[in-house]
């Protein structure tokens, strides 16, 4: 459904901090499905933990809005190059198993509620189809140059 590119072309991040590799399913407004392969190649391995690599749960949140980002970015067609999706808020966040190397994170994430440029969504994280973390996040999408909307100027 996108491939790296195409996620590339919505979303700021980049490696070592770019954590969706491909969406697979999406819902305009509604639901979006995407994974993250999780490799020993990862640089949080090593420090996280020596011996005992485990996945930290604050990337794996971050991974879940990333996705949110996506689904707002796809949903409403907005311009990547004059917005940007920032993150507001996480409720609820639960770990309930380690991820390690080799594992693909799936990601599924759900709008709870949407208005304007505010996005609530429920977000869980699957490993071989079992729950390994989730939470709900809100998320507002914002003009990178806030000036340029309200003076109609363009950005160069």
């Amino acid at each position: 459904m996108m491939d790296i590119g195409e996620i590339q072309s919505l979303l700021p991040h980049r490696y070592p901090f770019l954590l969706v590799d491909r969406v697979v399913a999406f819902e305009p407004g509604q639901k979006l499905t995407a994974y993250k392969n999780v490799t020993i190649n990862e640089p949080f391995f090593n420090g996280h933990f020596p011996g005992h690599p485990v996945m930290p749960g604050v990337l794996i949140l971050e991974a879940m809005a990333q996705a949110t980002a996506i689904l707002a970015y796809k949903s409403e067609g907005m311009d990547p190059t004059r917005q940007v999706t920032y993150l507001m808020g996480i409720d609820g966040a639960r770990f309930r198993k380690p991820v390690v190397p080799g594992d693909r994170l799936e990601l599924v994430i759900e709008v709870v509620r949407h208005k304007g440029a505010v996005w609530k969504t429920r977000g869980t994280a699957h490993v071989d189809g079992a729950k390994v973390a989730e939470g709900e996040f809100l998320a507002t999408v914002v003009e990178k140059d806030p000036d340029a909307k309200a003076s109609g100027a363009e950005a160069s």
